[in-house]
């Protein structure tokens, strides 16, 4: 039996591009201030849901963790690599971390969760990692 040298396995390429550089990825901080349902366990896995689902990820598992008295931590793991979730109700505050490859758009989910928790506030800060020289 003979193989053809010339077939190649095709390797998916989840590089991101931004002015022409290439880039790991997106990752995004997002910061939630006056916002509500911070201890809605379902909320937020419904909420991490609905982002990865628009942002034309892969979800591969979510763990969300309840602490005592209040908060919640957790993650969506995505083929192009996760979201992260930590809550304060107290403070009404949450972290999301929101880092992604390949052809997603993180971005759609500022807005998914600035309206998920009726934030009164969103700061936002992107950072590209990864660059390929």
């Amino acid at each position: 039996m003979s193989i053809n040298a010339n077939l190649q396995p095709q390797v998916k390429d989840y590089a991101v591009i931004r002015n022409n550089k290439r880039y790991a990825g997106v990752h995004l901080i997002i910061d939630l201030y006056g916002a509500s349902r911070l201890d809605d366990i379902d909320h937020i896995e419904n909420t991490l849901r609905h982002c990865v689902d628009e942002a034309g990820a892969t979800l591969l598992h979510i763990h969300l963790h309840p602490f005592k008295p209040n908060g919640i931590s957790g993650v969506a793991v995505i083929a192009e690599s996760h979201i992260t979730v930590h809550t304060w109700p107290e403070d009404n505050y949450v972290a999301f971390d929101v880092f992604m490859c390949g052809n997603t758009d993180p971005n759609v989910c500022i807005d998914i969760m600035k309206n998920a928790f009726s934030a009164e506030r969103v700061e936002v800060q992107e950072i590209l990692r990864g660059e390929q020289k």
